[in-house]
């Protein structure tokens, strides 16, 4: 059976994220927002922390992961 070309990037947030480092376009399509969005977050430092690989811009899935269980739990005791 042949895996799918383009599998769901969500997935990938669910099932544990890929073991390399991200890019922003990755972020992007992981979340649905437009990558300017990404790049508003990053100057903003609201989003998932990146840092800077020459002049490449990468995410450590770890930190990605962190982001999101702490926008989970801070969404949570908002509610």
């Amino acid at each position: 059976m042949a895996l799918p070309k383009d599998p769901d990037p969500r997935a990938a947030l669910r099932s544990g994220l890929p073991d390399r480092y991200l890019t922003p376009d990755d972020i992007a399509e992981m979340f649905e927002v437009p990558l300017e969005t990404v790049y508003q977050w990053r100057k903003k430092r609201t989003g998932p922390p990146g840092f800077r690989i020459g002049k490449h811009l990468r995410y450590d899935p770890a930190d990605v992961r962190a982001y999101v269980d702490q926008r989970k739990h801070a969404d949570a005791t908002a509610a």
